[in-house]
């Protein structure tokens, strides 16, 4: 369950009661290209099949950024369809992960969330953040939009929510507003009352019956059972816009200003 590599690293950290830390990382505010999705994807998958494990706890570590979506150096290098899809469906892959995975799936989001980290965010079951966890769907704003992570999105924000982030790529809500519209279920002003809570909701999470809380997931994901195809034919969409030249130019442009 662990890859650890100097570009990035995906490790699992077991805790009491049965509940199971799964930390990402990467140098480039935690950015997530096609190596760390599929390690994120097989740790949870893994931890879904493992009877000791009662609960996930998915966070990210070291930057100040919780997650800073796709990785735009992998995707600016990416010449054909077949290969852009399936950097897409890598997000899909994760998604699907999480809402197929039998157990509870705690986010904890102590910084800034882009694009896929909003995914991330919206994938898990129940999601707790510092009053740092600003959030903003940028992918317009390159050329093409949040096809892949929208249906776990809309399903936590509505319609009306997810429509305001994704026309609006340039700008930032709140972690209160996140909050507000149901991102989130727990907002905290440090990352110190964070983990806090984080702690004593998961000491109590550990102790509740494990197949009671299986039905309840299978509850929370009801109406879903179709987002296996679904999030394939978004990637496809996502994956034909990003080779287009206004997509090309754009990240090339938004990797300039990153560079000066």
């Amino acid at each position: 369950m662990e890859d650890i590599t100097q570009q990035g690293y995906v490790r699992g950290a077991p805790a009491p009661n049965g509940i199971l830390h799964i930390h990402f990382y990467h140098p480039n505010h935690n950015s997530l290209p096609s190596r760390l999705l599929h390690g994120l994807a097989g740790a949870l998958d893994a931890a879904g099949h493992d009877p000791a494990i009662r609960a996930i706890v998915l966070r990210s570590d070291t930057h100040k950024t919780f997650c800073a979506g796709a990785s735009f150096d992998e995707l600016a290098a990416i010449g054909d369809a077949e290969t852009s899809r399936d950097f897409f469906s890598g997000f899909g892959q994760v998604i699907n992960v999480m809402r197929r995975c039998p157990k509870i799936i705690i986010g904890r989001i102590h910084g800034k969330a882009v694009g896929g980290g909003v995914g991330l965010a919206a994938a898990t079951d129940f999601c707790m953040a510092s009053s740092y966890a600003s959030v903003r769907l940028s992918e317009l704003a390159v050329g093409f939009g949040p096809f892949v992570i929208g249906p776990a999105v809309e399903r936590k924000v509505g319609l009306a929510a997810f429509s305001q982030m994704a026309l609006n790529p340039g700008e930032w809500q709140t972690a209160a507003w996140a909050k507000e519209k149901g991102l989130f279920q727990e907002v905290f002003d440090t990352v110190e009352q964070l983990d806090a809570y984080l702690d004593h909701f998961c000491q109590n999470l550990g102790s509740y019956h494990p197949e009671a809380l299986a039905e309840l997931k299978r509850i929370f994901w009801q109406g879903t059972e179709h987002w296996d195809t679904l999030l394939h034919e978004r990637a496809a969409i996502s994956g034909r816009l990003a080779l287009s030249e206004f997509s090309k130019k754009a990240i090339e442009a938004f990797k300039s200003r990153r560079s000066d």
